[in-house]
Order: structure tokens, then sequence, then C-alpha cells
């Protein structure tokens, strides 16, 4: 057993399994926040049904979240202590940032709603919802920032072996992290909007709280819309960056292994990293050097300009990057789809779309990881890029304690998600017991079974 191994692995299996819930709070308390605010205009009691409902999903996810992520900081000081000497006068101010003006004003306000509610007024639930949503973002941005500058390091300088910071605000948006921010949290809206989307066409199919359910599937449907396609747009700036930034990750995406003028955008291959060489490649000529630098002739580098040792691993990369922008398609298909038949008034009774969107419903999370992996296995054999290697961070560690922290967070992850499966479930299903039997979709005579819950 090699403990270096053991550690990457831990800390890759406790950063997947946390990275599941925050792009998932970051949406619903937004899309909530809207629905308070519809509430505080109208005064309707569907909106208050509905943010109830919805809030509860959220705390239960945003618990998880915050259990799961108290590991990832302590693993910097046990597994990764090479690392924090490192970059510790680095992601200090940025991780106490998170903390003080992020976590505690995203938990004051969420407290208020869970155990206030019903003792404030319209405005202050508006108030506080708004508070919650934003107190996620800037939870995100922070965390954003300490990884961006792993990816793009600035704002420092060497001293006694250690990054030394010289300059705050360089640190803070160096060249990554407004790219990669914007990139991230949209990716959290569009996973907020289809899990609201899921349950919503769940209830639908059913016919069970369909007045929640038809209102809850307009507004995520009308977000999801706007997200994915701005995604395409957030995805493009985010790719530029990289190009000019990390050129050995580009080339990893695109397996392409020559440096090129009007280098091809790669749409399929086989990588083989042995041979040096993407078989059965297909691709657009042209097309990669003007989406990176607005210019077909554009010269791209290939990953033969950098050395062995400094390669990303290409297969890795070059796939969790394909699985992300080929599901990012169907997203783009669903929501169209979905918008033409709300202009069409026939979204809440078109039962393909609706299954559709049900089966959809956790692809983002799945979606989310494929990027995590692609960013973060295309940022080696760096942990901070260019200066510090991954092999030259861990801490001396004997192979059999890694392992064995690795089985009791195993062990613990899996029942936080028993938790977590059980609690969702028991909310859908006492949400279904409201406002049922309500003639819409599932008439009489489809002969189409229902699906049961994907947990």
């Amino acid at each position: 057993m090699d403990a270096l191994f053991l550690s990457r692995l831990q800390f890759g299996l406790t950063a997947f399994f946390h990275f599941i819930f925050p792009p998932l709070s970051i949406g619903l308390a937004t899309i909530i926040a809207v629905i308070e605010l519809q509430y505080f205009r109208t005064g309707k009691e569907l909106y208050d049904k509905m943010a109830r409902f919805w809030f509860k999903l959220f705390a239960i996810t945003f618990a998880i979240g915050v259990a799961s992520g108290i590991t990832m900081e302590f693993q910097f000081g046990t597994n990764w202590s090479q690392y924090s000497r490192f970059v510790g006068d680095i992601f200090g101010a940025p991780l106490a940032a998170e903390g003080v003006f992020a976590f505690f004003l995203e938990s004051t306000f969420m407290g208020l709603l869970l155990f206030g509610r019903d003792r404030i007024s319209k405005a202050m639930r508006f108030f506080a919802s708004f508070f919650v949503a934003l107190g996620s973002t800037l939870s995100a941005f922070w965390i954003i920032v300490a990884n961006s500058w792993q990816q793009t390091p600035a704002g420092f300088k060497i001293e006694g072996g250690r990054a030394v910071l010289t300059d705050f605000f360089a640190a803070v948006f160096n060249p990554s992290t407004v790219p990669r921010y914007l990139h991230t949290v949209d990716a959290a809206y569009i996973t907020g909007a289809f899990f609201m989307m899921g349950i919503s066409a769940y209830f639908l199919l059913r016919n069970k709280n369909v007045e929640i359910a038809r209102t809850s599937m307009k507004i995520a449907l009308i977000f999801a819309v706007v997200a994915v396609l701005a995604q395409g747009l957030l995805g493009d700036l985010h790719a530029r960056q990289v190009a000019v930034t990390q050129p050995a990750k580009l080339a990893a995406f695109e397996g392409a292994w020559e440096s090129s003028s009007n280098a091809p955008l790669n749409i399929i291959g086989l990588p083989n990293p042995g041979k040096e060489s993407t078989s059965f490649s297909i691709g657009i000529p042209g097309l990669l050097s003007w989406l990176v630098y607005g210019d077909s002739g554009a010269r791209i580098q290939g990953l033969k300009d950098f050395a062995v040792a400094d390669r990303p691993p290409v297969a890795a990369t070059y796939w969790s990057y394909r699985a992300m922008i080929l599901a990012a398609g169907w997203f783009v298909v669903l929501v169209l789809w979905g918008a033409i038949l709300l202009k069409r008034g026939r979204v809440y009774t078109n039962r393909k779309f609706l299954t559709a969107a049900y089966y959809s419903m956790l692809m983002p999370l799945a979606v989310n990881e494929a990027g995590w992996f692609a960013a973060e296995i295309g940022r080696q054999p760096w942990i901070v890029h260019g200066l510090l290697k991954t092999s030259a961070a861990a801490s001396p560690l004997p192979a059999y304690q890694v392992l064995l922290s690795i089985i009791l967070f195993g062990a613990v992850y899996s029942g936080l998600l028993v938790v977590l499966i059980t609690l969702v479930r028991r909310e859908v299903r006492q949400a279904m017991t409201g406002d049922s039997e309500v003639a819409g979709v599932a008439g009489a005579g489809s002969g189409i079974s229902q699906p049961g819950m994907p947990v």
C-alpha cells in the first residue's frame, strides 16, 4: 500500500461525497428566495406552501453538506501537512472569510427561517431567504478563490520554501477566480432547478400535490432555461482561461498531442498515452483555435510540448470532460423542449417530458462531479500549478492509518447517505398526502406505469 495514493484516494472520496451538496443547496436557496419574493408580493398561500416544502429539502441538504465538509479542512493538516505548510499563508484569509462572512450569514438567517418563520413578517421572510441565498453563493466564492489559487497562483512570493501572500486582491482575483466562480455557481443553479423540476414531475406523474407541482415546475423550468443557456457562454469563458493559463490541461481535454495552428475541436476519439496519440479522432478543423483565440489559424499547444512528468492523466481528464459536455447537450435539449411545452400550455400534462425531467433530476450532480474530475485531474501532477507537485505535498503517514481512516469515512458517509435518502423520501411522501387527487396528468387509461423514486 502506498500512503500517497491512499491520501489522494481519501481526499477524492470525501470531496466527491461533499460536492453533492453545495451546488444543490446553492441552487435551491436561490429559487426559494424567488418563491419567497412571490409570497411577499402576492400574499398567495400557494407560495407559502411551496417555500415551506422546498426549504425543508434545502435544510436537509445543507445539514448533510456541513457534516461532510468538516473533514475536508481537517485533511489539510493530517494528510497534507507539506501542502498546508506551503499554502497556509495564502489559504488562511479566504477560508476565514468563508466562515465569518458567508457561513455565519447563511446559518443565522437559515435558523430564523427554521425556527421563527411563523413569527416574522412576509418581508422579513424574503429578507432572510435572500441572505441565505447570498450567504451560500458567498461561501462558494471564497472556496473557489482558494481552489483557483491552486490552479493559477498569483499575489505571492516564495520565502523559506513557502508561498507568502504579498497582494491580497491579486491572490483573490487570480486569473481563474471569476471564470471558475461564474461557471460553478451557474452549474449550482442548474442543479437546483433540475432537482425541483424532477420532484415536481414526480408529483404530476402521480397526480399528487398538483398545485404546488405545477407552479414549482414553471419557476424551475424558467430558471433552468436561463441557467443552461448562460452556461454555454460561461463554459466558453472558462475554457478560454484554461487555454491561456493551463495549456496542458486544455490539451488533455482535447486529446491533442501535437501543437498546431488551425487546431481542430475534438468531438470524440480514443486517447492512447502509451502511443502519444488519439485514435479514431473526429474533429472540426480550426474550431478549437477559433474558440480560444478568435482566429482559426492560432497555435494551440499539444501534450508533447510538455515533459512526460508534467502531463496530466490524459484518459481520465479527456473522458470526464467529455461526460460533462455530452450531458450539457442533453440539458439544452430538455429545457428547450420544456420551454416550448410551457409556452403551449402542455408542460404539465406531457408524460414524455415529465418522465424525462424526472429521470434527469440528479444528472446535474453527476455532471458537477465530472467537471470537478476534469478540473482537478487535469491540474496534475501539480497540487499548486507550477509550484508544488502532489507527490511532495503529502504527510509522512503510515499507509495503514490512511486506509483505516478511509474505511471509517466510508462507513460514516454511507450512514449520512442513508439519512439523506430517508429524510427526502419522508418529506416527499408527506407532501403527497396534501393537495392530492386533483385532475391532471395521470388521466385514466394512460396505461403507463408510474416511476418510483430514484433513491
